[in-house]
């Protein structure tokens, strides 16, 4: 049952990275391809547009959420 829940965890990890990514890509062409390459301009590209960034951000973090609360 853990697996099962691991799994749907990191489901939804990467459904988050590729929405954070569709809204890096929507802001400019340069962000998209900066976030995909370079690890921390995604700190960066959260930071300075949170408006678009927060709902990516959230559904990451409550995959991360899903994939400990899996490991306990």
């Amino acid at each position: 049952m853990a697996d099962i829940v691991g799994v749907i965890g990191v489901l939804i990890l990467v459904i988050g990275g590729i929405l954070f990514l569709i809204a890096a890509f929507k802001e400019s062409i340069i962000w998209g391809i900066a976030c995909l390459l370079i690890t921390p301009v995604v700190l960066a590209f959260t930071v300075m547009h949170w408006d678009v960034a927060k709902k990516p951000f959230f559904i990451q973090l409550a995959g991360l959420g899903v994939m400990l609360i899996a490991g306990s």
